[in-house]
């Protein structure tokens, strides 16, 4: 290092980021807004940038009790893929991922997506029939998927554990080229300052404490800032979802529970695609900083903490040096947990509620992250008309009334 290296580093340390430009403003709220959304994660933010963009809908305030992008969005292991099994829920994930495809362009932020493709492995005859079933519906839905075999996969991967002596031995997976991933609060930070730059008001550490109803319609929320009125009200709160549902006087068809994940310390590059196993519960990634980025399942306790169990860890690791003996030796860095909301039917709610004029984008379980973009979009329009848009009206609450559900459980994979 030379002298002027240590120079800029020294400089740059003692400067306190003082004449930085903020990239998002720090308003305090009016008394009353056309839309007000509760939650300023990815889904929050995506959805009132989209409330400007597509519609016009700017006098718009994203409320967050935290800090922005604290929650989920900060919390989740960055798996984007729109390779899903039935028509409803790969309309809504290809929406998103050709969104994703353009995003760093359109928000003039760089959002680091990368393309790297998603390998879903079967270790069994019924996998691989599950397997197919999925590739021909993706490719009716115009979705490109693929199936490929264990030589295919040990090509592309070699460290991976092809070995027909394995404990769960690889058959084949399939494959998306087009999924991959991206950095998670980069698309935070992203919405967030195209939002404010259209006059969306984003206010943090203010926590809504009640929602004010008039006869059956939402007029505005009780804050830690006080009272906030406003014509339309959206609720994006992921793993919280219930309790604000609660506050509004109805239930919701959630759980909460804890996702944990975990990453290694950082190596030079080993793997440049995203493997993931239902069967050995494990999937795994690796970072632009060479961390090792590994998830499972959820925790089976309901809660609402942003810790995981230890026996989680432990399942994971086992599962993750059943496909990758050559990791056994690495050393984790840190680990941490999400909320997410589940539920019957492991698809999202997106719609109305019992209460006019209120609005609700939840139970996401797992899959969240990927949807963002295709979330906001779809919630935006939900807002701005007081009708769900095709993409998302399959995603009614009244259809734990009907009938009509959208059962992913199968192609949500391990978590993702």
């Amino acid at each position: 290092m030379n002298k002027y290296s240590i120079f800029s580093i020294a400089r740059n340390a003692f400067s306190h980021h003082e004449n930085w430009q903020e990239a998002w403003r720090s308003p305090e709220p009016r008394k009353e807004y056309d839309v007000i959304i509760i939650g300023a994660g990815g889904h929050g933010l995506a959805t009132a940038y989209y409330l400007a963009k597509e519609h016009g809908i700017t006098n718009v305030a994203v409320l967050e009790k935290g800090w922005l992008g604290g929650g989920n969005t900060a919390r989740n292991t960055t798996i984007v893929r729109s390779n899903y099994l039935y028509d409803e829920s790969a309309a809504i994930f290809e929406k998103s991922l050709k969104l994703w495809e353009g995003l760093s362009q359109e928000l003039n932020y760089n959002l680091m997506f990368s393309q790297r493709g998603v390998y879903n492995l079967g270790h069994s005859l019924q996998d691989m029939r599950d397997i197919h079933r999925r590739v021909n519906a993706n490719r009716l839905n115009g979705i490109d998927s693929e199936v490929v075999y264990a030589d295919d996969i040990k090509r592309e991967v070699p460290i991976i554990n092809t070995s027909p002596d394995a404990r769960y031995p690889i058959l084949g997976a399939s494959l998306q080229r087009r999924a991959g991933t991206a950095r998670h609060d980069g698309v935070a930070w992203g919405y967030a300052r195209a939002a404010d730059a259209a006059g969306v008001d984003i206010i943090e550490n203010c926590e809504v404490t009640g929602i004010n109803r008039d006869g059956g319609k939402v007029t505005g929320v009780e804050t830690s800032k006080g009272t906030i009125r406003a014509n339309k009200v959206g609720i994006v709160v992921a793993g919280h979802s219930g309790v604000l549902a609660e506050m509004a006087g109805f239930s919701l068809p959630v759980e909460s529970h804890p996702l944990q994940a975990l990453v290694s310390e950082p190596v030079k590059p080993i793997i440049d695609t995203v493997i993931m196993s239902g069967a050995v519960h494990a999937y795994v990634s690796q970072s632009d900083k060479g961390e090792l980025v590994i998830g499972a399942g959820i925790d089976a306790y309901l809660g609402y903490s942003q810790r995981g169990g230890v026996d989680i860890i432990e399942h994971q690791l086992a599962a993750l040096k059943e496909m990758f003996p050559i990791f056994s030796r690495m050393r984790m860095l840190r680990h941490w947990g999400g909320i997410v909301d589940t539920t019957p039917d492991a698809t999202p709610i997106i719609g109305k509620t019992p209460v006019r004029n209120l609005f609700i984008n939840c139970g996401w379980g797992t899959g969240g992250f990927k949807a963002t973009p295709g979330s906001g979009w779809a919630f935006a329009h939900t807002l701005a008309t007081g009708e769900p848009h095709p993409i998302n009206a399959p995603f009614s609450l009244d259809r734990y009334t009907t009938g009509y559900l959208v059962d992913e459980h199968g192609a949500a994979g391990v978590a993702h």
